[in-house]
């Protein structure tokens, strides 16, 4: 009996200590609300990146992502719901502009049973719902260089398998100094397998966002431009 009573005694200070750790964790994290960041899209185009905050989705906490880009005659609104700690997407409303059309587009995601529904709309018409399933938790696009800000101790080498929602190998594989439009930085170099992007974040508080080099059809580069701090609290 007195054994029992120590084993009860250990498993409240290991729960008491885990729990402790974990709102610390929460406490530590900065709060990035009403960060405001402009980029330069390469070769014509920008867009804004801002962090609103907690906002109320279906009774939950999450954190608000608006992301605009513009194009030439392409517009497009991103507004990304995420889980406040690991940034994962939850739902994502998106408004798209072209100069012939507009559409609508909603994502919802699951991220226990690691699935994504797609629906675009033409006015309040559902034309087409598309159905995802992933091997694991799935990320965003925009919103996954931000996440990888978030982690401490970074060290060359370091990696972790990505889906958004095809799979990447995302490796921190060195630190380099790079020039863009709002300056020169020492930056964090990540580079995905297969050879899709490169994102570059800065290496000293605000670890923001600095460039992306995309691969494909048609390359392209995000390059910071400006970035407000203001907001923020200190």
């Amino acid at each position: 009996m007195k054994t029992n009573k120590v084993l009860m005694f250990l498993v409240m200070v290991l729960a008491i200590f885990i729990n402790n750790r974990f709102l610390k964790a929460e406490t530590d994290k900065v709060d990035y609300t009403g960060e405001r960041v402009s980029y330069l899209i390469s070769p014509l185009g920008r867009s804004e990146y801002n962090n609103l905050g907690l906002v109320d989705l279906n009774g939950k906490k999450v954190n608000l992502v608006i992301f605009k880009t513009k194009v030439l005659l392409f517009e497009d609104t991103e507004k990304i719901y995420s889980d406040r700690v690991s940034l994962l997407p939850l739902r994502i409303e998106r408004s798209i502009s072209r100069f012939w059309s507009k559409e609508y587009i909603t994502e919802d995601y699951d991220q226990k049973k690691f699935t994504v529904v797609m629906r675009k709309f033409k006015g309040k018409k559902l034309v087409q719902e598309q159905f995802t399933q992933a091997n694991g938790s799935i990320h965003n696009a925009i919103t996954l260089p931000f996440y990888l800000r978030e982690l401490p101790n970074l060290k060359i080498g370091w990696y972790f398998m990505a889906r958004v929602p095809g799979e990447f190998r995302v490796e921190l594989v060195s630190i380099d100094k790079i020039s863009v439009p709002a300056g020169r930085f020492q930056a964090y170099h990540f580079k995905s397998t297969p050879n899709k992007f490169e994102i570059w974040i800065n290496r000293d508080d605000p670890r923001v966002l600095l460039k992306i080099q995309g691969q494909g059809i048609f390359d392209y580069a995000l390059l910071m431009k400006k970035y407000d701090l203001s907001s923020i609290p200190k």
